[in-house]
């Protein structure tokens, strides 16, 4: 093999979807018979990104146009200002941005890197391409035209070896793992109590999770209300984490016990037989959150996310073991352009997860051998939550504000959320592996500063913190707007709040949508109460929004820009440029999710 044809491909990731793609551009790379790696970019030696000659970045975005958790030693030594400016100038590169617009810093990370490389000296072979989630077709709609340009581009400067063909895609790929399966009648290690990570001093972290006790978990929301809210308490006394307000707690899940069943007895596995796993490929690790030996029910349990609504890249790689001549037909149908429609109405618009896939493909799931799973099915992924404890009050505590995930389509089944539904069902006493990160909420340091935060419903998580950490101190100075449903019904931490307002340390907002005929948001009380807020602005203050990305963020900052109209007697280039001035300084601060 031509010792020039080798590409690396880079990939950061907060949700699993970037190595997925990135597992794409490698199969489609073997395919063509480059000698490729995939690696996340934190587990790479930057310190070789000179010697590189082909690269295929891979990024999402995370929070507010922040790296994820697995880019994030990188993002940080590309954007030094002493690397010279020809440092990567016999690199060429392509980048794909993975996102979602509803989010305001859209695939803030792809562009920025994308930009960075150039400055760099690196060639672009194509413009920076930009997934986007809300796509009618989801971001497949763009990776797959990326993917047919990146590789017409690619073989014209790297043409195949001499005598090779590109290997037909009719053909089935091999698997990256091979598995044994061990005798019954040896010994085994007891899963019941294996542990992720070394247990070393270190601070925690996905390799080395804190086993953290859950010590209540209690419904914060009345029993005859739509949504299921809990307020979960960890115990983290014995370990080494520390966090501050606006600090994230990430959570690893297991899949629900019902599924985890179902999905055995379809692909009639035994839930009690244990396996080995070697690399077919010496490009792709091991997975290093499995044990060795691991049993099929730890692997389905903790490790496939068999819940997830499948990608195409998924039903490609099915087709392949489809005998029967529907299932061939319809799983080659939603692998082809014409479609995608059809496949995203099947699949995206109803949420259905890989489980029912495999179900309502019984004689095609029915030749998957047990090596493929790893091929077909992605990694479970962590969770995030923002920390709604303030440590100075808690100080061998962590909490979370949580709403349960739960809705319907046109499944038959409710959609439920992996790790909201696990939580929700666990008893006090079960140990949660968890560990925490650095949020995109920044608060002040001066406690003179005056803070205006608003929260509705789980939005109100890391002002909880913020509040808390505050008023531990007996300092003042925190307006909160909180937003919900019914005063009788959801209104989160109500004694808490009430409390601190009596106090002097609160001056709090309520707006409850549901409990008149009117419907009163968040938006509506900033511009009830307009002329305190421009002072507070006026005098230093410092503004924050959490919640749902849909309309909210948008709405109160048009409220925001409304009392900067009003009350400053501007115009409205004036109230948007003022806004811009407070979020370049950090005095306006979005933490949005959908």
């Amino acid at each position: 093999m031509d010792i020039d044809r080798k590409l690396l491909i880079l990939y950061g990731s907060q949700t699993g979807t970037a190595e997925d793609v990135a597992d794409k551009v490698y199969r489609e790379a073997k395919r063509r018979h480059f000698s490729a790696r995939v690696t996340a970019l934190d587990s790479y030696d930057i310190s070789n990104l000179i010697q590189e000659k082909l690269v295929i970045f891979v990024c999402s975005t995370s929070g507010q146009g922040d790296p994820p958790d697995n880019m994030k030693m990188f993002w940080r030594f590309i954007l030094r200002k002493n690397l010279p400016v020809n440092s990567l100038s016999q690199m060429s590169y392509a980048m794909l941005g993975l996102g979602d617009s509803a989010y305001q810093k859209f695939n803030f990370v792809a562009k920025k890197l994308y930009k960075r490389l150039q400055q760099l000296g690196a060639g672009s072979l194509l413009p920076v391409a930009l997934a986007d989630d809300q796509h009618d077709l989801g971001p497949d709609a763009v990776i797959y035209p990326w993917l047919d340009s990146l590789w017409k581009k690619v073989l014209n400067i790297y043409p195949l070896p001499p005598g090779r063909e590109i290997i037909s895609s009719s053909i089935r790929p091999p698997s990256r793992y091979t598995t044994t399966f061990i005798d019954k009648t040896a010994s085994h290690p007891d899963l019941d109590n294996y542990r992720i990570g070394n247990h070393s001093q270190a601070a925690p972290s996905q390799s080395n999770p804190f086993y953290a006790k859950m010590t209540s978990n209690e419904r914060v929301t009345a029993y005859d209300h739509f949504q299921d809210v809990r307020l979960i308490r960890f115990d983290i006394s014995n370990s080494n984490i520390s966090y501050s307000p606006g600090d994230v707690v990430v959570i690893m899940p297991q899949n629900s016990p019902e599924t985890v069943t179902e999905f055995i007895n379809h692909m009639k596995l035994k839930d009690d037989n244990f396996f080995h796993i070697q690399q077919q490929d010496l490009d792709i690790g091991l997975p290093h959150t499995l044990p060795q030996p691991c049993s099929v029910q730890y692997l389905v349990q903790n490790y496939l996310d068999i819940n997830s609504v499948p990608r195409r890249s998924f039903f490609e790689l099915l087709s392949f073991f489809a005998d029967n001549e529907l299932e061939k037909e319809k799983l080659e149908e939603f692998c082809t352009a014409e479609g995608q429609e059809e496949l995203y109405t099947y699949c995206n618009r109803v949420r259905r997860s890989i489980l029912e896939v495999l179900q309502d493909f019984p004689h095609t799931s029915a030749n998957i051998p047990f090596e493929y799973l790893f091929d077909l099915i992605p990694i479970l992924q962590p969770r995030s939550f923002s920390i709604a404890s303030s440590q100075k009050m808690y100080p061998d505590e962590i909490h979370v504000l949580m709403a349960v995930v739960k809705y319907k389509t046109k499944m038959f089944k409710p959609r439920l959320g992996v790790c909201s539904t696990w939580l929700a069902g666990i008893s006090p006493g079960t140990i949660v592996p968890l560990w925490v990160k650095k949020g995109t909420i920044a608060f002040p340091t001066d406690t003179a500063c005056p803070v205006v935060m608003v929260g509705p419903g789980t939005g109100c998580a890391p002002f909880r913190s913020f509040i808390q950490e505050r008023t531990v101190a007996g300092i003042g100075g925190n307006t909160l707007y909180f937003g919900c449903r019914n005063k009788d019904k959801d209104y989160y931490c109500k004694d808490e709040w009430t409390t601190l307002v009596n106090k002097g340390l609160l001056n709090l907002m309520t707006a409850f949508s549901r409990d008149q005929d009117d419907k009163i948001y968040v938006q509506h009380k900033i511009l009830e109460s307009k002329l305190m807020l421009w002072n507070i602005l006026e005098s230093g203050g410092w503004f924050y929004v959490a919640g749902n990305a849909k309309r909210m963020p948008d709405d109160v900052k048009d409220a925001v820009k409304q009392v900067i109209m009003d009350c400053g007697s501007k115009s409205e280039d004036e109230a948007e440029q003022y806004i811009h001035k407070l979020e370049q300084c950090r005095r306006y601060q979005a933490e949005t999710w959908s």
